[in-house]
């Protein structure tokens, strides 16, 4: 039997050019899309239906990375979904984020939509990203100006992961020969506030690194200012106060369940990065 052939959304991001990487270290055929892909990719975006249909073609399962900055990207998602399940998709591993509940609306409802939709799928729902501390990210940028990292997440307490354990989570979701049918939700194996972080950070870099605490108003501004839509501006900035609440603050076994291995520390992540705050 041949082996499926993975469609990898958001192939050039964070998570999408892991997911790339695994499968073809694994062996199966991988179609990466993206709005600028690599020489060894398709065209894709959201937004151009006409590129959708070579992205599709001969594809039995999908990473999917809902178009980043919309508050609702149902409408959007849900037009390419129904092309892709005609066309004989059975698998989606949808990545959403750990603050996001199925319950939730725009992020949230696109976990139902795929969940109730389609035959086999996964929800990915990992914590904070560590490699918003290294790119191209507000935190990095702050850690590599002046050293003061802008929250409105208080003393709350984040599991912060590794995007390598993400894709290795989302490749055995894609791969397993029985599907997954569930939620997972990836974390790192320490929950941190950013102060702690930013003393990690400091420590590893020798820069000076601190942790500033906004309200939830000030920090949408913020974002707005940044070029951040104001719609989206707000809904980060109530991530925020949810951690402050306590939502995050947590630790799961699923990087180790899944992939057999242990997750990465947020301590040797930044020794292993250390580089990027020169």
């Amino acid at each position: 039997m041949a082996e499926p052939t993975v469609l990898v959304t958001g192939a050039t991001g964070n998570t999408g050019s892991r997911v790339v990487r695994l499968l073809r270290e694994r062996g199966a055929p991988v179609r990466a899309a993206a709005r600028r892909p690599g020489e060894d990719g398709v065209r894709f975006d959201w937004y151009d239906p006409a590129t959708h249909a070579a992205a599709l073609a001969g594809v039995d399962r999908i990473y999917l990375v809902a178009p980043v900055g919309e508050a609702d990207p149902v409408p959007v998602v849900e037009r390419f979904l129904a092309a892709a399940l005609d066309r004989g998709v059975r698998r989606v591993v949808l990545l959403t984020s750990s603050a996001i509940p199925a319950d939730a609306p725009g992020m949230g409802a696109l976990h139902r939509l795929v969940r109730d939709t389609v035959p086999e799928w996964t929800v990915l729902r990992p914590s904070w990203f560590m490699q918003n501390f290294t790119g191209d990210h507000a935190v990095a940028h702050a850690i590599r100006g002046d050293g003061q990292i802008v929250t409105a997440t208080g003393d709350g307490r984040v599991a912060f992961v590794d995007a390598d354990d993400i894709a290795a989570v989302a490749a055995q979701a894609l791969l397993d020969d029985r599907p997954h049918n569930t939620d997972h939700v990836i974390t790192g194996p320490e929950a941190l506030s950013y102060a702690d972080a930013a003393c990690v950070v400091a420590e590893v870099s020798g820069r000076p690194v601190g942790h500033v605490s906004v309200t939830a108003e000030a920090l949408s501004e913020r974002l707005v200012d940044s070029g951040i839509p104001r719609e989206f501006a707000a809904v980060l900035a109530g991530l925020d106060v949810d951690v402050r609440g306590g939502t995050e603050d947590r630790t799961t076994d699923t990087v180790r369940r899944i992939t057999g291995r242990a997750p990465r520390s947020f301590a040797d992540f930044a020794k292993a990065h250390r580089a990027a705050w020169d």
